[in-house]
């Protein structure tokens, strides 16, 4: 499905009541978001309406957007603006590392927007930001939740050789949906490969799973069954909620007994551990799913 193909307008279904959140608040919460707004750095959680927010930002966690937040591709399931982004800025680096400090993290996830206008994807300015927190804060542990990077290996080779503690990269749905979020069938080979690459690398791998867009339950277990059998050991499940009414319609809303049985589901695959939960989204509990990797997790 090409970009300017949308689907058709569609009202969002009303949420049941387990997801409805109450609007972001407390002074950790505006604290967190003067740090962020006084260093220019922009988050996941502001530009995919994370709905956990609140709860995050109150505790000095938040997803770090690297390389702007406009993003070179348009999935039908995600928030993001589509457009021609600026040039990555060479002293975000420095500007993460500053807020690092200041919120005194043991623990940072920095993902980006897909960067298809640069020969490298952006692999190198992933590359500067895990290299930068590493030489000057040694015992900080650093995820990055990459894009595809179109599948080449030079490209993910160089964000592992920088030393991310975990490696992440969202399959997002099964294989058959691809087309309808306006992704071509073949990235979710190229997603899979790029995942491979990180588990043969020795780096531990994660992934995340949306539910709600039109899956059948064989086609979740068998997503489930090749991440496992390309060595991922994280995985994050999460209800799938339309951002806007240009966007893919919600199929159904899962329970939250339904998530429970799905993380069930996702350790007998053999999972180090499993966030699963109406509310988990990629980077939800990072650092105790880190800690806590076999384990099982804690549920959403």
């Amino acid at each position: 499905m090409e970009a300017s193909k949308r689907v058709d307008t569609i009202q969002p279904k009303p949420k049941p009541p387990w997801l409805r959140m109450p609007n972001p608040s407390g002074r950790a919460f505006f604290q967190t978001k003067r740090d962020l707004r006084e260093r220019h750095l922009h988050t996941i959680c502001q530009s995919a309406r994370c709905p956990n927010i609140g709860e995050c930002w109150n505790q000095g966690n938040a997803t770090i957007l690297i390389m702007g937040d406009v993003c070179t591709r348009d999935c039908l399931f995600c928030s993001v603006p589509h457009g021609q982004p600026e040039p990555p800025d060479p002293r975000e680096p420095d500007r993460i590392l500053e807020l690092a400090k200041i919120l005194g993290l043991s623990y940072i996830v920095i993902t980006s927007v897909t960067r298809d206008d640069l020969h490298d994807g952006g692999s190198r300015h992933f590359a500067a930001v895990i290299r930068t927190l590493k030489r000057r804060l040694p015992e900080l542990l650093v995820e990055v939740l990459v894009p595809d990077f179109s599948g080449r290996p030079e490209d993910i080779d160089r964000v592992l050789a920088a030393g991310p503690d975990v490696l992440n990269h969202n399959l997002e749905t099964v294989r058959r949906l691809y087309p309808a979020i306006n992704r071509a069938a073949t990235h979710y080979d190229i997603s899979l490969a790029v995942l491979r690459r990180a588990a043969r690398s020795g780096s531990p791998t994660k992934s995340g799973l949306m539910v709600g867009l039109g899956e059948t339950p064989a086609e979740l277990e068998t997503a489930m069954s090749e991440l496992v059998n390309n060595g991922v050991e994280l995985l994050t499940i999460g209800q799938y909620l339309q951002p806007t009414r240009n966007h893919h319609p919600v199929h159904r809303y899962y329970r939250p007994d339904e998530f429970r049985l799905l993380k069930e589901t996702a350790l007998r695959k053999g999972f180090r551990a499993v966030e699963s939960g109406p509310l988990v989204r990629s980077s939800y509990h990072a650092e105790q799913m880190y800690r806590h990797r076999g384990g099982g997790g804690v549920s959403g």
